[in-house]
């Protein structure tokens, strides 16, 4: 004979059916817990989406402006077909007339630089009794251009000032690669605007502009406000409002068809110097030409 399975007592039936209960209040326990977890990660999460999304939309904006993009407009007044404001004394710029400029009927960059690259056009030996012209490709965001500056301002000045030499700034963005806020081209920019509205200020705008790089890239309302303070105020709409960016784009882009590839670049008499020897190169070429 077998024996059968005894009967469970109905003690054991309430034991069993209390804990099955208590594991079931226990699952769902743990259910609402996971639910609640989820909940406040979801949250977390939805928060710092939004808030990536917002500085995305800050910061493109910041690096676009109102004329990342511009590919056709208006020179500022005083600017040449190469790109380049000549300062012919620290308080003037040689005239020019303003000219339509656009960028999408400019050659094609090359990928390479090129070691025989020529001299970039607009860019001379002066004639015998005129002053000796200085041509420099710069980039407001950087720090051997802030450097240069520093090093020989005062003493470009004093040429200036003289009628011994005229600086052309050719003003590059080469550095908004690096940039979240495309400072390069929007310091040329501003430059543009100060050149196109108050052109006695210029030189001191520039001046200003790298004096300021330790603290930074600063936003358009400073820039306008640096303007501000060298007399250029009528420039702030213009600053503000990206007013010659299609210009900066043009510069640039001219820049690196002529095989420009580093700043400061520059030209001394229509011959590229050493900023190392730049002193030295300029008071040979003022002698030259007496």
């Amino acid at each position: 004979m077998t024996e059968r399975n005894p009967k469970p007592s109905k003690a054991d039936r309430t034991a069993a059916a209390r804990e099955q209960a208590r594991a079931l209040r226990e699952a769902q326990k743990k259910k609402e817990r996971r639910n609640k977890l989820l909940v406040r990660w979801g949250v977390v999460v939805a928060v710092v989406a939004v808030i990536v999304i917002v500085a995305l939309i800050v910061v493109n904006s910041m690096r676009s402006g109102n004329g990342a993009e511009a590919q056709t407009g208006e020179s500022p007044a005083n600017a040449n077909e190469f790109g380049g404001i000549t300062v012919t004394s620290t308080t003037a710029l040689e005239p020019t007339e303003p000219f339509s400029v656009d960028v999408a009927s400019l050659p094609e960059a090359p990928s390479e630089a090129k070691d025989d690259a020529p001299v970039p056009p607009g860019i001379e030996a002066a004639e015998a009794g005129q002053p000796v012209p200085i041509v420099a490709y710069v980039d407001v965001n950087c720090v051997h251009c802030a450097d240069f500056e520093k090093a020989y301002n005062s003493q470009i000045a004093t040429w200036l000032d003289a009628g011994e030499v005229t600086f052309e700034y050719r003003t590059v963005a080469f550095l908004d690669r690096g940039s979240p806020t495309n400072y390069s081209s929007r310091g040329a920019n501003a430059a543009a605007c100060v050149a196109d509205t108050n052109p006695e200020s210029y030189w001191d705008f520039m001046s200003a502009i790298f004096a300021n790089y330790d603290n930074g890239e600063i936003k358009n309302a400073e820039l306008a406000d640096m303007a501000e303070s060298v007399g250029a105020g009528d420039a702030s709409d213009c600053i503000q409002n990206d007013g010659f960016r299609a210009f900066v784009n043009y510069s640039d882009r001219l820049a690196r068809v002529d095989y420009v590839s580093g700043t400061p670049t520059v030209y001394v008499n229509g011959a590229e110097s050493n900023p190392n020897d730049f002193t030295a190169a300029v008071e040979a070429a003022i002698e030259a030409t007496k």
